[in-house]
């Protein structure tokens, strides 16, 4: 492993004993098509399990206050494509993945589904590295105010309007990005939500998952003003 990825350890806050476990992490499946190298799918999958497994202890160690249901939320608020994608680009992951010519050209290293998967291989390796406990620590590590203090990730409106909308429409919301501007370090994203062909309202945020919560947001008081 080249001395950079060290810079990588440092952020993570674990320092592999395998090196080639890394290496393989930051593979995307478009690297390793091109180059018949292993991709981290595998670790992916891995990374996935474990951590709704830490989360759930440490959500549980937090707050023993919350029933199933809280618990239930507030993992899905915390381990979802949108949330992890955010962790990695707090990370910096996006410019330690290998990519695809393709997925390079593309935009690839900002993508939220290439950061959030990334992220869980990374997890992934951690854990066939050095076993639950190690793994568990790093997730602690990226994942302690998000737990502590979850008034973000209980306060879900996606997951409110679609409850809302399921009982009163029959229907699920769906959201799709509509422009994204700024730089790559200060994106902005504009998100449209939609009740089956009608568009109901919009959002606008730093990142998807804050854009597609506004929207969210305002959709539901829409709905519940109109008693629609």
């Amino acid at each position: 492993m080249s001395d950079s990825l060290e810079v990588l350890e440092a952020t993570l806050g674990y320092r592999f004993t395998d090196k080639q476990l890394l290496d393989q992490a930051l593979r995307h499946s478009s690297f390793g098509a091109e180059s018949a190298s292993k991709n981290n799918e595998t670790f992916e999958f891995l990374g996935d399990a474990v951590l709704d497994l830490a989360l759930s202890e440490l959500m549980m160690r937090e707050h023993p206050e919350y029933n199933e249901g809280d618990l239930t939320r507030l993992r899905a608020a915390l381990a979802n494509a949108s949330h992890l994608a955010d962790v990695a680009r707090e990370l910096n992951l996006g410019q330690w993945l290998r990519l695809g010519r393709g997925e390079e050209q593309s935009g690839g290293r900002d993508k939220e589904s290439i950061l959030a998967a990334g992220y869980e291989a990374i997890l992934g390796a951690i854990f066939l590295d050095a076993g639950y406990e190690a793994t568990r620590a790093v997730v602690a590590q990226h994942f302690e105010e998000s737990v502590r203090t979850p008034s973000n990730a209980r306060e879900d409106f996606k997951t409110t309007l679609q409850e809302y909308t399921q009982r009163t429409h029959k229907v699920t919301p769906t959201y799709k990005v509509t422009n994204i501007t700024g730089p790559d370090h200060d994106r902005r994203y504009e998100v449209a939500l939609h009740l089956g062909d009608n568009p109901i309202a919009e959002g606008n945020g730093r990142s998807r998952k804050h854009a597609e919560q506004e929207a969210a947001k305002i959709g539901l008081a829409l709905l519940q003003d109109n008693k629609t």
